[in-house]
């Protein structure tokens, strides 16, 4: 390692995955009675998202109830931002009263287990946010609608 200019660093003498905190205990604490089964714990430890409307589609909750469904129109402002794909909107970066500027991020959008970010092509003043975070939208939906 001298020979090669590499600078002396710890030397890892075990395996590295015993270096990792174990987080089972802590997934499970948060899922508390939804969890059924061990595999229940594990599925949301890797699939968060997708596991929590598992359990409610296992557990008879409706589909409604599991995800807010995106609003029809937009019909407040001028300039509609609209999903360019089906997807789920992961996280909502503009709230009503926003000022938006060209090119700015204007939400999350999750599609195919890919995270697409949604950019205002135009500026304006958020009017109303028409597919809130947890929303499926489909393509062609309104997302934010600027004015």
């Amino acid at each position: 390692r001298k020979k090669a200019g590499i600078k002396p660093e710890e030397i890892i003498t075990c395996r590295p995955a015993d270096l990792i905190e174990p987080e089972y205990e802590k997934y499970k604490e948060e899922l508390g009675d939804r969890a059924h089964k061990e595999e229940d714990v594990l599925s949301y430890a890797l699939f968060p998202q997708v596991a929590m409307k598992f359990f409610d589609w296992r557990d008879g909750k409706a589909a409604e109830e599991a995800a807010p469904k995106a609003a029809p129109a937009g019909s407040q402002g001028g300039i509609k931002v609209t999903a360019p794909m089906p997807g789920t909107i992961l996280k909502m970066n503009v709230k009503v009263g926003d000022t938006v500027k060209p090119n700015d991020l204007v939400c999350v959008l999750e599609a195919m287990k890919m995270e697409n970010e949604i950019f205002a092509k135009e500026g304006g003043t958020v009017k109303s946010v028409d597919a809130p975070q947890g929303a499926s939208v489909n393509s062609g939906d309104v997302i934010v609608t600027l004015g």
